[in-house]
This record gives structure tokens, sequence and C-alpha cells, in this order.
């Protein structure tokens, strides 16, 4: 019976295991305790999915994002704060230590609250800018709620975000529309791919102070599609950093409003939905890349047949030396954790998973095709012939794409040259074979001419007389 109650405790564990791959513990910062109850769906949808949250005000002081030096919390997501300041526990300096630590943040913002100081340093460390004036908002005057900002057009509808770009999968996507009420814009900057915008405004917006009561914006810090609501920014290590720009979004009465855009019918929103998915990406539950076996090895190729089936491996597994012009097979084994299981990653026609083979710069850079496909993995392979020269080189897969994390793995060997008896006979070459015949020509004229000359003597008269004094 002891064993059936450890078993139940077990499984009962994996139940409320959070789907994240990160671990389940999220630091929620919320400075006033009756701001919880605006998003008590938003936590509800969190705590379903098996996280758990940990209330905390700024103004704490045994507030900590570390214990022992390691990570105390998994995520951390932060609401606006009125202060000017988030307290002696989350300064710029800790909460990039935090994403060092690949913990993962998500940051929300509003025009109702001004930005603090903190964040707004901490985001400049990232590329992001934020309006000077912190009582900025985007305003829309042809994409925007009719039913709730009918004079101040500071609603702003939106529909689920498309694929970045071609070939980049869409983590976001859906038929809804979104409200996003009075929402704080982002610039991002072109110093560093690790930026991406998930939701862009549209190109009739603008950045608008509230408090400039002129009916026209002279120089408006950020306008159309330059406008960012909800930007993303992926570390070298993969720890993950959204900025939410509407924080007001998240609210019980915006996840299932009726909307009407200007011309259009009443619809309801799909906040609920966009902010389950910014969160799931945002704390690792998609777009998380897993490596699994990587192998190489000698390989011999038949002409007799196609495809994989042609090649056939040499040897065992792995060797840590080849010789030039050797044929060699590489393979890696890719995984994609999507909520609570790993499936096969599967990569778009307009993409392409590549294999360098290096040394200082790459000597070859081949696109890496799938050959089995498992239950929860996809095996991609190359084969191609070793370079004429000889050295320590590298296999190397360097996969980084927006919103997925990186694949970055390495296998150094060493390549010799070839053996003095590994070297074909000159009689294989057959451009050797008018020198060789030279040789033997040269030889078979010098006989001639030794034998032509030894019997070749004239001959001599005998003597008649001796030899006197």
């Amino acid at each position: 019976m002891q064993w059936f109650s450890s078993f139940l405790v077990l499984a009962l564990l994996s139940l409320v295991q959070a789907l994240s791959s990160t671990g389940n513990r999220l630091l929620v910062i919320v400075e006033e305790a009756a701001e919880k109850t605006k998003y008590s769906k938003f936590w509800g949808d969190l705590e379903g999915r098996g996280y758990k949250l940990d209330f905390q005000s700024p103004k704490n002081e045994k507030l900590a994002l570390f214990l022992h030096g390691e990570r105390k919390y998994d995520h951390l997501l932060l609401l606006p704060s009125k202060s000017k300041g988030l307290g002696p526990s989350l300064t710029p300096n800790l909460l990039l230590q935090f994403i060092k630590q690949e913990g993962n943040i998500l940051l929300t913002l509003s025009a109702d609250s001004p930005t603090p100081t903190a964040i707004s340093s901490l985001l400049l460390e990232l590329d992001i800018h934020l309006p000077p004036d912190r009582n900025t908002l985007v305003v829309d005057h042809f994409a925007y709620d009719a039913a709730s900002a009918a004079e101040k057009h500071d609603v702003l509808l939106l529909p689920q975000p498309a694929s970045l770009r071609s070939g980049v999968k869409n983590f976001f996507g859906g038929d809804g529309t979104i409200a996003f009420p009075r929402s704080v814009a982002q610039e991002l900057g072109n110093t560093t791919p690790l930026l991406a915008p998930i939701v862009r405004a549209k190109s009739t917006a603008y950045s608008y102070n509230p408090k400039d009561e002129g009916e026209s914006v002279d120089d408006p810090f950020v306008v159309g599609e330059q406008i960012s609501l909800v930007s993303s920014v992926q570390a070298r290590n993969s720890a993950r950093f959204t900025v939410f720009g509407s924080a007001e979004a998240l609210e019980n009465k915006w996840f299932d409003a009726k909307v009407k855009p200007v011309g259009g019918k009443d619809s309801k929103t799909a906040n609920r939905e966009f902010a389950n998915q910014v969160s799931a990406w945002t704390f690792k539950e998609v777009g998380v890349l897993k490596v699994g076996d990587v192998q190489h090895h000698l390989s011999t190729i038949s002409e007799q047949a196609s495809g994989n089936d042609s090649v056939s491996q040499l040897g065992y597994l792995n060797p840590s030396i080849y010789r030039i012009k050797n044929d060699v097979t590489f393979n890696i084994e890719l995984s994609e954790y999507s909520y609570d299981h790993l499936e096969p990653l599967k990569i778009a026609a307009q993409d392409a998973l590549q294999l360098e083979f290096t040394m200082l710069s790459p000597f070859h850079r081949l696109n890496l095709t799938p050959i089995s496909q498992g239950l929860n993995s996809t095996t991609f392979s190359s084969t191609f012939k070793l370079p004429d020269q000889h050295g320590i080189f590298s296999f190397r897969v360097n996969y980084k794409r927006p919103f997925l994390t990186n694949v970055d793995v390495k296998r150094e060997v060493t390549v010799r040259h070839f053996a003095h008896d590994e070297y074909p006979r000159s009689w294989e070459i057959s451009a050797g074979w008018v020198w060789i015949a030279g040789i033997w020509v040269t030889i078979a004229g010098w006989m001639a001419f030794v034998g032509i000359w030894l019997w070749s003597e004239p001959p001599y008269a005998a003597a008649k007389g001796k030899k006197t004094q």
C-alpha cells in the first residue's frame, strides 16, 4: 500500500508540473494588493498551467531574486509601479544578472503609471527606447475602439500578429482582434540582432502626450510601424525578456470585452489568448530547441543507390582524427519543446539548417537535410568530402532564429595529411604515364647505346715481329 501512495504522490506532482521547460517559480511584482484583483483571470491561467505565483511588493525589504548566488525564481513578472524606483532588490544590475543566469522576465508598462528610472535604464541597456515624456501614449485615429475610446482614440485595435518574416515560426498568430488601451510606445534599436518586435502599430499611429492640448503634434517621439507595442529580447544564453506596452490589456475587463472598430461590427477581443501566447513564449513553454545525439563518422558512397541509402558507415562513431579527402557524414538530432512535450523539429522551406566545417573560417557550409523522424526528434544529416588541408577543424551547427532558443554545437577533430604508404602508386595516375614511359625509353636507349658501343669495337692487326731494343 505504501508503494501505491508514493506512486499517487508522484503522479499528482507530475500533474502540477509547470509547462515551462525551465521551472515553475514565478515572482509577480505588484505594488498594491488591490491591483491583483484586476488580473485575476490572468493569474488563474498561469496557475492552471502549473506556475507557483509569489506576489511581492517592490517595497518589501526581504525581497530577493537570488539565494546563495543562485536564482530564487525561474521567472519574473513586473506590473506597472507608481513609484520612481523599484527598490534595492530590483536594480538594473540585478535584473541583468537575473537574465544572465537564464531567468525570464515579462515587463508590463502603462501610460497611467510613469516608468521607473530603473526600468528605463534597463531597457536602454537592451537598446529599447521609451519616450522621454513619461505621460506619452499611443493613439490612432483610424484603428481605435469606437465603443470605449470614441473621443480619445487611445484604445488601439490590432489583429493578432503575422510571422515576422518568411521562414520564421509564428507563436502569436490567430484570427482575433487585440485591444491595447493606453499603450506606451517602444522604439527598437538597430545595433543588436537580439531584438524582435511581436506587435507593431499601424502606419496611422503616433506617440502623443495628452497634456499637449494643441490640435497637432509637431515632433512625435515615434510614428507608424516604427512603434513597437510588444517587444522581445532573447539573450545569447536564450533567456527571454518581453516588454508588454499595455498592462491594461491583461486586465479582466479586456479579456473578453466587446469592441467595435471604426466602420465595423462588434466583436470579442482575443486578449486572453494573446496574453497566454506571450507568457508561454516568455516563460519558455514554446520555441525551445533541444539537441540530442551528435554523430560523425567515415563513410563510403555507393553509386548504385541514391539518397541516404547510398551512404554507408565505415569504422566507429565520432573518431578524433580523419585524413584529408575522406568522405565524412555528420548527423544531429533536434527536438522542439512545445508546452508539455518534445516534438520533431521542422525547418520551413524558406529556411535552412546548416553545417559548417571550419578552421579559422568555414571550408564548407552545407545544408543539413532531414533523413529520419522519430516520435520526438528529427535527425538531420550531410555527407561531404574533407578539404585538402590538414589541421584542427570543427563541425559546427550555429542555428539562431527569432523566437527560437539558440543552437550552437561544436565538435573538434584533427585532419591529418596522407601517410607515406597512403599515396597512390605512380602507375595508378594516368597523367603520369607519359613520364613513366619517358623513364623507360631513356633506360632502354641507354642500354641499347651501351650494347652497341660494347659490340662495335674495331679489330686490331696482329704484330709481325718482336720488338727489339
